[in-house]
């Protein structure tokens, strides 16, 4: 494994090379930003693919044009080497123009367990509208998930740019949404998963005339912004919480925090990125400079992670969840 520059918290990049990588796929080009699900005995990982024809714009508007992402999935035994072996998500399906950034969680158990995907739903550029969290429930049928399609959900306030969402759960049953709505984190509770899909304006309007009181984290100094990464690992101190920040510079970083296992409320922080672009593949591509952390998964003792190089690949690392902690305690 590959060591990176903080060897405070332990973590090593698994590979010098993505574990997917851009053109992998035949139809799409930039494969990035995935989230993780350990299941059935394998890792299945959620990218974002982008289809092939996508065009940097030489003028005013969006970043790049016809620039349409799906949802690819693929699995690994362990954790290295991946398949590619669906598409779960097209875009223009569900109402869905376009996915972005999926993240999978699963929620409640007990026999009870329900597994959810929430992603950024774009809508299209010229139409003005905001991005929001789209929301879909998963199901498997021994061979690979599918979408739920009557679980379809926009969460979160009405007509507000809104992304960057996890859902997990909480130690007395109830269900916990971090979301983005810039530049800083905002932590919503729900009695369960139900409150939070059916909760409309009586909910939102309340929560966002006190926005303050709701917010989570709030990015560094000079930095432009944060936002949610992976689902939370339970540990025995709590929730770990990785996340990204976008600097002054541009750079996006991953960083880590500690959140009650009961309230989702912050504990500590870490006052330092756990990991920056590094490698070339990282620091050039559609997006120069970007780690992007979406996916965990914990044996207790090391986290697995996967996050987006570069806007263009997908790289994978792992943590001490001890070491963590310990980082963690000493600023608490």
């Amino acid at each position: 494994m590959v060591t990176s520059s903080t060897s405070e918290s332990d973590v090593r990049r698994v590979d010098l090379r993505p574990i997917v990588e851009a053109g992998s796929v035949p139809g799409y080009g930039a494969v990035f930003n995935a989230g993780l699900l350990h299941h059935d005995g394998k890792f299945h990982l959620f990218a974002r693919g982008v289809r092939e024809g996508y065009r940097r714009n030489e003028g005013p508007g969006p970043r790049f044009l016809d620039y349409i992402s799906d949802i690819l999935v693929f699995t690994s035994s362990d954790g290295r080497t991946y398949e590619f072996e669906y598409v779960l998500g097209y875009a223009g399906s569900s109402d869905v123009h376009c996915f972005e950034d999926p993240r999978v969680q699963r929620i409640g158990g007990d026999g009870n367990e329900r597994i959810v995907m929430t992603y950024t739903n774009l809508p299209p550029h010229e139409s003005g509208a905001p991005w929001r969290i789209g929301a879909h429930e998963l199901e498997y049928d021994g061979a690979r998930f599918h979408l739920v399609e009557h679980t379809a959900q926009l969460l979160g306030p009405d007509g507000v740019e809104n992304k960057d969402a996890i859902v997990f759960s909480l130690s007395d049953g109830r269900v916990a949404l971090i979301h983005r709505i810039h530049p800083n984190m905002q932590l919503a509770v729900f009695d369960d998963l139900d409150h939070l899909w059916r909760a409309g304006a009586e909910y939102w309007d309340e929560y966002m005339a006190d926005l303050e009181a709701h917010t989570l984290l709030r990015p560094s100094p000079g930095a432009l912004g944060i936002g949610a990464g992976a689902p939370p690992v339970l540990t025995e101190d709590g929730l770990l919480l990785f996340f990204h920040e976008r600097r002054a510079d541009g750079v996006y970083t991953m960083r880590v925090a500690l959140l009650d296992s009961e309230t989702g409320t912050l504990r500590s922080e870490l006052p330092h990125s756990l990991m920056e672009p590094e490698l070339e593949w990282e620091r050039e591509g559609d997006v120069d400079n970007v780690v992007f952390v979406q996916g965990a998964h914990s044996d207790g003792e090391r986290v697995y992670l996967t996050y987006g190089a570069a806007d263009s690949h997908v790289g994978a690392a792992t943590a001490s969840v001890s070491h963590l902690l310990d980082a963690l305690r000493e600023v608490a």
